[in-house]
C-alpha cells in the first residue's frame, strides 16, 4: 500500500470514528488516489482533481463531477495536514445544479412486472431471488435503497413483524412495521437464500452470489435491465429509476389516505417517520409527485372553503 492510501484509509478510519457516512468518499476516493499514482503526482493538486473529477466517463449534466469533487476536497482538507504541498480545490469549483426531476410514479402492475422478470431474465437462482425480494420489499416499505441494502438478517424480527433500520439518512434509527404478505416473502427468501448460499462471507440480509453484501451500483444496473427487459415506462417521458419506488410507495398511501377521506394533515407525520424523514416537511414534498394527488388535494380545499362559506 502506497503512502496515498494509507492516508486515505487513516482519513476514512477518522470520519468514520466522528459518525460520517461516506458511502460516496469511500468509494470514490481510492478511484482517485489510483489517479494521482497513475500520473505519478506526489500530492494533491486543484489541476489533478480537475481532471479525475472531469473523466468523461460519466455526463456533464449529472451530480457525478461535483459529487467527485466534494469527496476530493474532503480529502485534501485532511492531506494538507501531512503534506504542505496539498492543493485545496475552492468550493464552486464544480458546482451542483439542482434540478428537480418529476418521480417515475410505479404502478402494482409495474412492480409485479418487474418482480416477474427477475426470474426470467436472470438465470442464477440466488440472484434471482434476491433482486425479485429487494424489488417487492422497496415497492412496499418505500425503504431508501442503501437501507435495504444495509439489512443484516438480524434486522428481521419475524415475531414483532418489524425490520429494524439502523442508523440511516441523518443517523437515525427506526422500526418499519411490515404486513404479513411482506413478512412470508422475506422469511422464504431467507430459506432459499440459506439453500443457495451455506457460507456466506457477509452477515447481510440481501447476498451475491458470492456470499456479500450488494452494492448500490450493481443493483441500479440490475434494476434499470428488468425495466427495458419488462418494457416499464416505455411509454413514459420520465425514465424510471430504482428511488421512484420510494416515490411511488408515499404517493400511492396519499391518495389512499384521500380516497378513505381520512385527515391527510393529522396522518402525514405518520408516514414521515415511517419513511425516516426528519420531519414532515420532507414528506410534503411527495404531494406534487403526481396529478392524481393534486387533484385530491384542491378538491378537499375547496370543499373546506365551501363549508367555511
Amino acid at each position: 500500500m502506497t503512502a496515498l492510501h494509507e492516508e486515505l484509509e487513516r482519513y476514512l478510519r477518522l470520519r468514520r470514528s466522528l459518525g460520517h457516512n461516506l458511502a460516496d468518499a469511500a468509494r470514490l476516493l481510492p478511484r482517485f488516489v489510483d489517479h494521482l499514482e497513475v500520473t505519478r503526482a506526489e500530492f494533491v493538486t486543484i489541476e489533478a482533481a480537475l481532471a479525475w473529477s472531469q473523466e468523461p466517463d460519466s455526463a456533464p449534466g449529472t451530480t457525478v463531477w461535483p459529487r467527485r469533487m466534494m469527496a476530493v476536497r474532503g480529502f485534501a482538507r485532511h492531506m494538507t495536514g501531512v503534506d504542505s504541498r496539498t492543493e485545496v480545490p475552492p468550493v464552486g469549483l464544480l458546482p451542483f445544479r439542482t434540478r428537480w426531476r418529476p418521480p417515475f410514479i410505479y404502478s402494482d402492475a409495474d412492480v409485479i412486472a418487474l418482480m416477474a422478470q427477475c426470474s426470467r431474465s436472470i438465470p442464477s437462482s440466488l440472484r434471482a431471488a434476491t433482486f425479485e425480494t429487494l424489488i417487492g420489499l422497496l415497492a412496499v416499505t418505500g425503504l431508501r435503497v442503501g437501507e435495504a441494502i444495509r439489512l443484516d438478517r438480524t434486522d428481521l424480527n419475524c415475531p414483532e413483524g418489524v425490520l429494524m433500520i439502523r442508523r440511516s439518512k441523518f443517523g437515525k434509527s427506526r422500526q418499519v412495521p411490515l404486513e404479513t404478505s411482506a413478512l412470508y416473502a422475506l422469511s422464504r427468501y431467507a430459506r432459499q437464500r440459506d439453500q443457495l448460499q451455506s457460507h456466506p462471507t457477509s452477515p447481510s440480509f440481501f447476498i451475491s452470489n458470492r456470499g456479500t453484501r450488494l452494492i448500490y451500483a450493481t443493483v441500479s444496473q440490475v434494476f434499470r435491465t428488468m425495466c427495458d427487459a419488462a418494457g416499464v415506462g416505455t411509454s413514459s417521458p420520465r425514465k424510471p429509476r430504482i428511488h421512484d419506488l420510494r416515490h411511488s410507495f408515499a404517493v400511492h398511501c396519499l391518495v389512499r389516505w384521500y380516497q378513505d377521506e381520512g385527515d391527510v394533515g393529522i396522518r402525514l407525520p405518520w408516514l414521515s417517520t415511517y419513511l425516516g424523514h426528519r420531519d414532515p416537511r420532507s414528506t410534503y414534498w411527495y404531494l406534487s409527485a403526481a396529478p392524481e394527488l393534486l387533484a385530491y388535494a384542491v378538491k378537499r380545499l375547496d370543499a373546506t372553503h365551501a363549508v367555511a362559506l
